[in-house]
Formats: structure tokens, C-alpha cells, sequence
């Protein structure tokens, strides 16, 4: 025979129940939540990827261009890097404009300039060759762009934006420019001084069209070993005793200017008389 629970356990019973219930309809409101978060944080992820700038795609110059007159190989690699600047800059305002304008904004406001300013730059290097040997011709075929929208390198004689200067102009890729080091480069002036190196380019003898890429390539890999060692001498400024800056900046630079030298050397030497005496070169000083 049951009996009716006292009054004080019913308001226990009911008192346990809507706890439970305010736990459930938490845990449901929880469960809700993440799962708007969820779709909110995946629905923004490919917004970002459906937004994506691309890259611009342009034409190598340096494998199209013949043997470059050692007068010509300064002003011809100062052009070379200019490209890469172009192109590098012609990125980054892709990225910072997404979103911007209407469907002909690209070729408009980047692509169209960019080409404009890829005529110029490419006609100086022809009038540099042509001041001393037969003009190239037929290279402003090369100053037109594309957009590849899909941002992935496609190789051959287009590139995407990576670190690496005229080097990689001539792989179709494009990137962050150095010092040319055209007539020389002494870097930037820092409390610790700068570094001055003795120009490369212009001790070197005509160079054959086959090894143009790969000499240009080392020169702009001078470039970069200076840059490296003025910015290290900067960031060390008051470390080590007298012989620091030559023991750790001024020797391994050397060390890596007459491997570089010397490939630059062997590369002409394939087909051409291989240029001597370039070793000299490798030493740099510190300018106060």
C-alpha cells in the first residue's frame, strides 16, 4: 500500500528535476553555440580562401637576352632587379586591394602599369646592349603579365613573389630585390659603418648568352651576402673585441664572395674564355 510523500520530498523532487532541466537546456544552448561558432569560423575560412589575391605571372627577360657587353652588364643587371622590384610591388598591391574595384580593376590599376613600366625598364637594357653591340629586338613581347588567380607558381617564364631578388627572374620566378651592386655597394650607414665590397660586374668580359642566367644569379648573390653582413654588423654593434667584425663578418664574407666568384667564372668559362684574376674582388673592408 503506498504512501503520499511528505511535503519536504516532493519539494526535493522537484526541485532535483528543474535542475536537471536547467543543466539539459544548458547543455543544448551550449551545443548550439559551438555549433554556430563552428559553421561561423569554417564559413570565414573560406570566404578568406575564396578571396584570395592570386599572383601576377610574368615573362623572364634574362634568357631572352644575348651575350651582354661588359660595358652593358651594370646597367643590364640594375634592369634585371628593377623587374623583380616591379612585379614584387604589382603583388603586394594585389593583396592590399582584394575586394577593390570592379571586374577590369586588376588590369587596370596593376596589371596595365605594370606592363607599362616593364616596356620602359626592358627598353633600357636593349639600349644598354645595343650602346656597344646589335641591339636585341623583339623584347617587349615579354613586358605584358597575367593574373593567376589560383596563386600557385606556374613555372616556365612566370613566377610568383618569393624572396629572391634577380636570381629568380631568370627561373620565371620573381621577388625581393637587393642592392644591384651595379658600381659597387657599400650598404646602408649604421653607428657601426658599412661594409664596401669591390664591384664584380664590371671587371667581367662580355658574357655569353648561355651564361647569362646563371652569372646574373651570382651577382645578385653578392648583393645579398653584403646586405647580410651589414645588417649582421649592425645588429652587433659592441659584441666581441677589436677582431670581432673581421673574424665573423668581414672573413666568412670573403669566404662566400670567392665561392661565388668563382662560379660566376666557371659559368663563362663553359664557352668563352674563362675570366682570371676575379679573386682579388672577394675582399671587403668596413668603411667607418
Amino acid at each position: 500500500m503506498s504512501r503520499a510523500l511528505p511535503k519536504y520530498n516532493k519539494r526535493r523532487v522537484l526541485m532535483i528535476g528543474g535542475t536537471a532541466a536547467v543543466v539539459l537546456s544548458g547543455a543544448v544552448i551550449a551545443g548550439n553555440a559551438l555549433a554556430g561558432e563552428t559553421s561561423k569560423s569554417s564559413t570565414n575560412a573560406t570566404t578568406r580562401a575564396a578571396t584570395s589575391p592570386g599572383t601576377v605571372n610574368c615573362p623572364a627577360v634574362a634568357p631572352s637576352l644575348p651575350a651582354i657587353p661588359a660595358s652593358a652588364q651594370a646597367e643590364v643587371t640594375r634592369n634585371l632587379t628593377l623587374l623583380d622590384t616591379q612585379i614584387a610591388e604589382a603583388n603586394k598591391r594585389l593583396v592590399d586591394t582584394v575586394g577593390q574595384g570592379g571586374p577590369n580593376f586588376v588590369q587596370n590599376a596593376i596589371l596595365g602599369p605594370l606592363k607599362d613600366k616593364r616596356v620602359a625598364t626592358i627598353n633600357r637594357i636593349a639600349t644598354a646592349i645595343g650602346r656597344t653591340a646589335a641591339k636585341p629586338t623583339g623584347l617587349d613581347s615579354l613586358a605584358p603579365c597575367t593574373l593567376n588567380a589560383n596563386g600557385v607558381n606556374a613555372g616556365g617564364a612566370a613566377g610568383t613573389a618569393t624572396p629572391s631578388a634577380t636570381a629568380t627572374q631568370q627561373a620565371g620566378n620573381t621577388g625581393n630585390t637587393g642592392n644591384t651592386g651595379a658600381t659597387g655597394n657599400t650598404g646602408g650607414t649604421t653607428a657601426a659603418g658599412t661594409i664596401t665590397c669591390p664591384d664584380v660586374a664590371s671587371k667581367l668580359p662580355a658574357i655569353p648568352a648561355t651564361a647569362q642566367a646563371e652569372v646574373t644569379r651570382n651577382l645578385t648573390l653578392l648583393n645579398t651576402q653584403i646586405t647580410e653582413a651589414n645588417t649582421r654588423l649592425a645588429n652587433t654593434v659592441g659584441q666581441g673585441g677589436p677582431n670581432f667584425v673581421q673574424n665573423a663578418i668581414l672573413g666568412p664574407l670573403a669566404d662566400k664572395r670567392k665561392s661565388t666568384i668563382d662560379r660566376i667564372a666557371i659559368s663563362i668559362g663553359r664557352t668563352a674564355a674563362k675570366p682570371t684574376g676575379l679573386d682579388s674582388l672577394a675582399t671587403c673592408t668596413l668603411n667607418k
